[in-house]
């Protein structure tokens, strides 16, 4: 019997971060989000410091990030092993629990790079990199007596499940399948990290936004810190995510979301009660999404929902994940 069912939150498409907030206190509590200087990551900040939590941001570069009262930024870099455990060993000599870590970072179908160890830059930034920082961070996990992680994944997951017998993509590169790796990565994790890792009262959990474009597009089409240029204005309106214009159409029950709406699900995933015992699900609209055995992927049909697809939660695939990504890392 799947775990992926509905569980009736109240919250709908249209909730904002601060909606699924709403009485909750996070005083006392710590907090990492990844990329938590823009879009997305941003508003998960903003919100989660709105309800008192103090918010580490995990960025790049830390000079960019405007300062927030309660709010600190630290350097990482995911593509950079060193960076990923400079910024798990400063952590940890703070000496703090921490509560919640919200996987957020990510880039989108770019073209062909490859990291230092040689990895294909999707597969590395958005599973990888998070991957060894959450294993990093575990002992401030274990010591909050009660945490959550939550990655930041995509109903892109159903582009691709993983590519076993390449997942650097060495041959046939396709840069949205690539991205369809990594998103379906993300919801693996989750599911494995809950079976491991919920012994410790840690809980892991993988949030579809929704889709989001943070940006008046134009020509361009700029998404977000991602540029898609093989896709033009006339792909855009043909999903239903611009007008004429190329402004961004809002339209929670279609998945077109504002950023505070689209940072929703994650908070949700991060600090609702409504999900104790439900851990490793992926959630999508405030809730968790029923299985998809469908799962279309033409994406510009207007009425494609990114519901969670089987390759995506299959606990075996989960596992095997994680044994590649311990292997991954180490080198």
């Amino acid at each position: 019997m799947t775990r992926q069912q509905l569980i009736g939150t109240g919250f709908t498409a249209a909730s904002t971060a601060d909606d699924v907030l709403a009485g909750i206190d996070l005083t006392g509590k710590n907090a990492i989000v990844t990329g938590g200087h823009r879009g997305l990551g941003l508003a998960a900040t903003q919100a989660l410091r709105k309800a008192g939590a103090h918010v580490t941001v995990a960025v790049r570069n830390p000079a960019a990030f405007e300062a927030i009262d309660g709010v600190e930024a630290s350097q990482l870099d995911l593509l950079d092993p060193r960076s990923i455990d400079a910024f798990a060993e400063r952590y940890l000599a703070n000496g703090w629990p921490l509560h919640i870590v919200i996987n957020n970072a990510g880039i989108m179908a770019g073209p062909l790079y490859r990291d230092a160890r040689g990895y294909e830059s999707q597969f590395a930034t958005n599973h990888l990199g998070h991957f060894q920082l959450t294993l990093g961070l575990l002992p401030a996990l274990q010591a909050a007596h009660g945490a959550r992680i939550v990655n930041v994944t995509s109903g892109g997951h159903r582009l691709s499940d993983i590519r076993w017998d390449d997942p650097q993509f060495t041959d046939d590169y396709d840069p949205l399948r690539a991205y369809g790796q990594s998103k379906t990565a993300n919801v693996l994790f989750a599911v494995e990290l809950e079976r491991r890792w919920s012994q410790y009262g840690i809980h892991a959990f993988a949030a579809h936004p929704g889709i989001v474009i943070t940006t008046n597009l134009g020509p361009h089409l700029e998404a977000g810190e991602t540029r898609t240029p093989w896709l033009s204005l006339e792909d855009y309106q043909a999903m239903g995510l611009v007008d004429a214009d190329g402004n961004q159409i809002i339209d929670p029950a279609r998945e077109r979301k504002t950023v505070a709406q689209g940072a929703s699900t994650a908070v949700f995933g991060a600090t609702s009660p409504l999900l104790e015992g439900h851990g490793g699900t992926y959630l999508k609209d405030n809730d968790i999404s029923p299985l998809d055995l469908v799962g279309k992927t033409d994406f510009h049909d207007p009425d494609v929902r990114s519901y969670v697809v089987p390759h995506a939660v299959d606990p075996e695939s989960a596992v095997r994940l994680w044994n590649l990504s311990e292997d991954l890392v180490k080198h």
